[in-house]
């Protein structure tokens, strides 16, 4: 049996095309960033899997799932290979999308990416004002293109 079921957060929008037929067929492409259970020191914290998923799931994905979505999908595994531009032998292994769904509320995933937007700024040197707005940092003032 060729089943896998995983949960994670897209690492960017998903790729969609389609198919160069009599009646074109969506293809979502997109990666999941799935945490790993254990983490032992030094190595990765996640594992980034690769899915595909076509027609009615892949127009699902065009239309709802973004960059930070955390989806639950279930599909099979496929493995396969090309020959690149370089004659290299490539070989993959995707996801093959047979259900997704969103693992979150909407509120709490624009809460999530609120919070790490908020964390990335004060990295940088910005400080919370209290009001939703930052403080800019001495000096980086003279520098924005706006008074």
């Amino acid at each position: 049996m060729n089943k896998v079921i995983l949960m994670g957060r897209l690492t960017r929008d998903p790729e969609i095309r389609y198919s160069q037929t009599s009646e074109p067929v969506a293809i979502a492409r997109y990666t999941l960033a799935v945490d790993r259970r254990f983490k032992r020191e030094g190595e990765q914290t996640a594992d980034f899997i690769s899915c595909i998923a076509f027609g009615k799931a892949a127009e699902f994905a065009e239309k709802y799932l973004h960059k930070g979505t955390k989806i639950v999908v279930s599909g099979r595994i496929q493995t396969g290979s090309y020959t690149n531009k370089e004659g290299q032998k490539v070989y993959t292994t995707d996801v093959v999308i047979e259900e997704q769904e969103f693992a979150e509320s909407k509120s709490a995933g624009q809460e999530d990416r609120e919070e790490r937007d908020r964390q990335a700024m004060q990295a940088a040197g910005y400080t919370d004002a209290g009001d939703g707005f930052m403080n800019i940092p001495e000096g980086v003032d003279d520098i924005l293109p706006f008074e």
